[in-house]
């Protein structure tokens, strides 16, 4: 009986990046630079179309996510259904929901806060003082996920163990869509991150120098090792994508909180004073998709199966 090996040539490439910790290290890189370059993405889209395109090209960005969206729900690929959700997800995101809540600030005439703590510089814009007002959506939509019981979310199978709100047991044989599932899962987490940082923001609630406001983001840098702990332990690169969304925006938001006491530049918003970092950035996205998407799954099998053998 003859075994497979795994071919001598660019052996120790694919070494490297196809096994952990660097299978779940990419995908935490892609999904948390993805975050930023979010914001850069829409600050040149504001200066670029000016007010009389932008929410035209907010709604071809948007369109290009539903685009992603059918042709990764078509997919019969596990690893390309779910990085065309992730692109979905945050495409949707950004072009149908973020310019929505701009377009209903600016018809409400909703000003921008203020920093108190840095004269003339806006604390919160006011397309997110308006995105509070979808708190309730938020959490009445994702009620019935949480009580659905084919879900494979590890944070709703914990409160449902907890909170003992199971529906019963998974159906037999039930086929997940993983360009679904990543595209709804992008969209929630960005979604409850913001509102969280947004109310614990708001004065009247915490405010951002307040010290509950520390201990959060002490308990949220925790939890985000913790997090980057398990991610690079992983092989599958689907299951590292989907692992990671949570992952790198939760410690996202830990890095927006500390960019909220002006510690350092927000780079991602001033596109035209950083566009060389901000380029070296983009450059570096795609490659490390690039290495992401085209890991073979059947090579990360083989190398899992020797890494096994090789600890017995």
């Amino acid at each position: 009986m003859t075994t497979a090996t795994v071919p001598a040539s660019n052996n120790a490439f694919k070494r490297i990046f196809y096994r952990p910790p660097f299978v779940g290290l990419l995908a935490f890189f892609v999904v948390f630079l993805m975050q930023g370059l979010g914001h850069t993405q829409m600050v040149l889209m504001e200066s670029i179309f000016g007010e009389g395109f932008v929410y035209q090209s907010a709604f071809l960005t948007g369109l290009i996510g539903a685009v992603a969206l059918v042709i990764g729900m078509r997919s019969q690929s596990e690893v390309a259904a779910t990085w065309w959700g992730f692109l979905a997800g945050s495409e949707l995101w950004t072009g149908w929901v973020e310019f929505t809540f701009v377009w209903s600030a600016n018809v409400l005439g909703v000003p921008d806060l203020m920093d108190r703590h840095a004269p003339g510089q806006i604390a919160t814009k006011a397309e997110y003082l308006v995105m509070m007002s979808s708190a309730g959506v938020l959490l009445a939509t994702m009620l019935p996920m949480l009580l659905n019981r084919e879900t494979k979310c590890n944070m709703f199978h914990w409160l449902q163990r907890r909170l003992h709100l199971s529906t019963g047991k998974p159906s037999r044989g039930y086929e997940r869509n993983f360009a679904y599932i990543t595209c709804l899962e992008t969209i929630y987490v960005i979604w409850f991150c913001y509102l969280a940082l947004l109310f614990i923001y708001d004065e009247s609630i915490l405010g951002d120098r307040h010290p509950v406001t520390y201990g959060i983001l002490f308990v949220g840098t925790i939890w985000s090792l913790y997090l980057i702990q398990r991610l690079v332990q992983m092989w599958k690169v689907t299951t590292a994508v989907r692992y990671a969304i949570p992952t790198a925006i939760i410690s996202y938001s830990c890095y927006e909180i500390v960019g909220r006491w002006n510690l350092f530049a927000d780079i991602w918003v001033e596109p035209g004073k950083y566009w060389l970092e901000l380029t070296l950035f983009l450059l570096a996205l795609i490659i490390t998709t690039v290495i992401a998407v085209l890991t073979p799954a059947h090579y990360k099998a083989q190398l899992q199966k020797e890494g096994a053998l090789q600890k017995s």
